[in-house]
């Protein structure tokens, strides 16, 4: 019983969203294989290091250590000065982004003892990597959080969601430590295991994203509600919204890349107090507005 309550939210499921299960299973599904894996990364880590040879001494251990920690604080200051604001509008996106460079940082630690040579600029990669995951998960599950909790049980949510995140945690680690062992003196074992592991994250946090159902509206959503009113469509659903919006974060096109098919109507700055007249709009959107105008006057 205690268990249970330490894991499951008071009132569920009328405490939350719909989409709360969905995500919240793939979320743990994904934290569960990140957590193996990291056992593994760590374990090629500290032997480029130099951890176990009679070669390597504390002072260069440190100063490796070093570089990887300052390069990390470094890339989280920069993506926040970038970013920062727009994680909450996009959090979904940037929730996924956040886990795929998860991912290239674990692989850095995996890839660098092969390249003595590179070994500390590879370690510097993987650390600013996993400096941009540590910034962009924690901003937008606060985001999250909001979306979820429905009876202002905000608080309740981030604690089973820790108190969840902990409990896979403890189960990745010990799987990770029987699979390091297992594969310790196989190399292709050890790479084979990564990689399925690193498939299944990716599809887990895919899973996660997609079952999101965000009510709030932002740039790339307004744009797809906007297109169907224009185009005289009924209006979608959240959840038709949710699924035709792109998982990764906008960046700007290129001049040889193809509009998407959300971006038509998303704005590139916007003016408040400017007078209808002075707009260059086309004939649905004129007689539109001199429709508002005719009732506005009568």
């Amino acid at each position: 019983m205690h268990g249970s309550v330490v894991l499951v939210l008071k009132g569920y499921p009328n405490s939350v969203t719909p989409d709360y299960l969905p995500f919240q299973t793939w979320d743990t599904l994904q934290g569960l294989s990140t957590y193996i894996r990291s056992m593994l990364s760590t374990q090629a880590l500290l032997g480029g290091i130099g951890v176990g040879e009679t070669t390597a001494t504390v002072v260069g251990a440190t100063f490796l250590w070093f570089m990887r920690d300052f390069t990390g604080m470094l890339g989280s200051i920069l993506f926040t000065l970038h970013q920062g604001s727009n994680l909450d509008s996009s959090a979904k996106q940037w929730r996924l982004t956040a886990d795929l460079l998860n991912d290239v940082g674990m692989l850095m630690d995996l890839v660098s003892p092969l390249f003595p040579g590179a070994f500390v600029t590879i370690l510097c990669i993987g650390s600013m990597a996993r400096s941009v995951t540590g910034v962009a998960s924690g901003a937008t599950r606060a985001a999250l959080t909001q979306h979820f909790a429905l009876r202002k049980n905000a608080a309740d949510v981030s604690a089973k969601e820790g108190s969840q995140e902990t409990a896979a945690t403890m189960v990745g680690m010990l799987l990770g430590m029987v699979l390091a062992r297992l594969t310790a003196e196989n190399v292709v074992a050890l790479w084979v295991s990564f990689l399925l592991l690193t498939a299944f994250h990716m599809y887990a946090n895919y899973r996660a994203v997609r079952s999101l159902c965000l009510t709030s509206l932002n740039a790339e959503r307004t744009s797809i509600v906007l297109s169907a009113f224009k185009e005289g469509r009924k209006v979608p659903t959240p959840r038709e919204v949710a699924d035709q919006e792109h998982l990764l974060p906008r960046i700007p096109r290129l001049p040889w890349q193809k509009q998407r098919a959300g971006d038509a109507w998303l704005p590139k700055s916007i003016r408040f107090g400017v007078q209808i007249s002075s707009l260059k709009l086309d004939d649905g959107w004129k007689s539109f507005l001199s429709l508002v105008e005719r009732y506005s006057r009568g």
